[in-house]
């Protein structure tokens, strides 16, 4: 027996890029480019994010981007397949930004439905780079049950700890997530799960950005 689709709370995920960066800084977190920001998946792999299950968009004011999973779901114990404890996804992402300016994720918010039973428990973890740089360490959250709600996490970075994209050069942007369920001595009659999609669009991860302008050349 395979459980899904739970109507999860919107999802506030925010990360940090990676930067070369000799420009002028904004400490400023509402400070934004002018002109449109795009954001697009060129590539995804991994069991949360079969094809064509990953939406992306960028919000209108250029503050963040969102990520829609639509089939995104760990479960464990009774009724759960030998690999289904563990799902994750690596989002390849082409973030074109305003010329002049670079950009950063400053923090990443994560929230989805999480139904744990006694003595069972779930992890959330993630990470993001850019292409030809080394990944940012990856961070865990755990959650113990029993527990039958939405879980949350957050990461945040500070100002002088974030990654810059490098000025004038379109790199990828790749964002590693991961969900994790273990039985652990719950009963083996039952089933934990924990979930990070919609089916509705209503729960998304999102990428808050921190931007800054590009030296003149």
């Amino acid at each position: 027996m395979t459980l899904r689709r739970w109507t999860l709370g919107a999802a506030a995920l925010t990360l940090t890029a990676v930067a070369v960066p000799t420009a002028t800084a904004h400490a400023d977190s509402a400070y934004v480019p002018p002109g449109r920001v795009t954001v697009e998946v060129v590539g995804a792999n991994g069991s949360g994010c079969p094809a064509g299950t990953a939406d992306v968009a960028a919000a209108p004011d250029n503050t963040a981007f969102t990520v829609t999973y639509s089939d995104y779901l760990a479960q464990a114990g009774a009724g759960a397949g030998g690999t289904d404890f563990r799902k994750n996804c690596q989002l390849a992402l082409r973030v074109h930004v305003p010329q002049g300016f670079t950009y950063a994720i400053a923090r990443a918010d994560y929230r989805g439905f999480a139904s744990l039973q006694r003595g069972a428990y779930g992890q959330e973890r993630a990470g993001y780079y850019f292409q030809g740089q080394s990944q940012t360490a990856r961070t865990t959250h755990q959650f113990g049950g029993p527990y039958a709600d939405n879980w949350q996490a957050s990461d945040q970075t500070g100002y002088a700890d974030l990654v810059w994209a490098a000025c004038g050069e379109d790199r990828i942007l790749n964002v590693n997530t991961e969900l994790r369920v273990y039985a652990g001595s719950s009963s083996p009659q039952t089933t934990s799960f924990m979930s990070m999609d919609s089916t509705d669009g209503s729960v998304n991860t999102v990428y808050h950005f921190e931007w800054k302008q590009c030296p003149a050349v």
